[in-house]
């Protein structure tokens, strides 16, 4: 499961289709705050590259950005704000939220933790690394060690789509790496800021029904609205 837990299975996968258009609208709208042009803004461009490789529609992608940045008349006010704690069986987990409305998101968040616990500022993230995280998709012969070395990663690991490849990189050196890697012959798919735990719970430790118990948590908490990401301290 790694750094980010994604949801499984086809009609899981299809809704998830609907969700991330969504997401990815939220995250266009705030990036877009620092200026509607891609090619000035880093942070848009990724995010803009992202919903393109996913094939988000043009209309919606464009509507996006212009309520973003204040070119409709419509005011943008989404807060970002992490809720930290631990799934059943004590399996660390950090959600990302974006919301236009904190006073919703957070009781709706503490009856959602309820199978778990929910945590104060600070109880978790001390267990993640803040990194950049780029799922990139390999040309014929490309090697991903050496992509790595060469375009300044930190690390890589097989990504979650199969025959993919994640690049963990400083958060810092995200947008750098992510526009070094195609001279090394990989597709960036997706580019962003994330958590990577740094003591993973081995799922192999659980038993079956605690692991069901596990994902059964995390498919709730990942379906609220305003989730973008859910970081979940499982290893694999």
């Amino acid at each position: 499961m790694g750094a980010q837990w994604k949801a499984k299975g086809k009609a899981q996968a299809a809704d998830a289709r609907g969700k991330l258009f969504g997401r990815l609208a939220k995250d266009i709208m705030v990036a877009a705050r620092n200026g509607p042009d891609p090619s000035t803004n880093s942070r848009l461009r990724l995010v803009v590259e992202q919903a393109r490789k996913v094939s988000m529609p043009k209309d919606t992608l464009e509507r996006a950005i212009k309520k973003g940045a204040g070119l409709t008349g419509e005011t943008v006010n989404f807060e970002h704000v992490m809720y930290e704690g631990f799934a059943p069986h004590q399996v660390p987990v950090m959600v990302e939220c974006l919301t236009d409305n904190v006073k919703r998101t957070a009781p709706e968040m503490r009856v959602l933790f309820r199978a778990g616990q929910l945590g104060t500022s600070g109880s978790v993230s001390w267990d993640f690394d803040h990194v950049g995280l780029i799922e990139a998709e390999p040309a014929a012969g490309a090697d991903p060690e050496v992509a790595a070395i060469e375009a300044g990663a930190q690390d890589f690991e097989p990504g979650e789509e199969e025959g993919t490849t994640l690049f963990v990189t400083d958060a810092a050196d995200l947008d750098l790496v992510s526009k070094a890697l195609p001279a090394h012959g990989f597709t960036v798919l997706s580019a962003k800021l994330g958590y990577k735990p740094k003591n993973p719970v081995d799922p192999a430790n659980l038993a079956p029904a605690a692991l069901e118990e596990v994902e059964a948590f995390l498919a709730a908490i990942d379906a609220h609205d305003d989730v973008q990401n859910v970081f979940v301290g499982l290893a694999g």
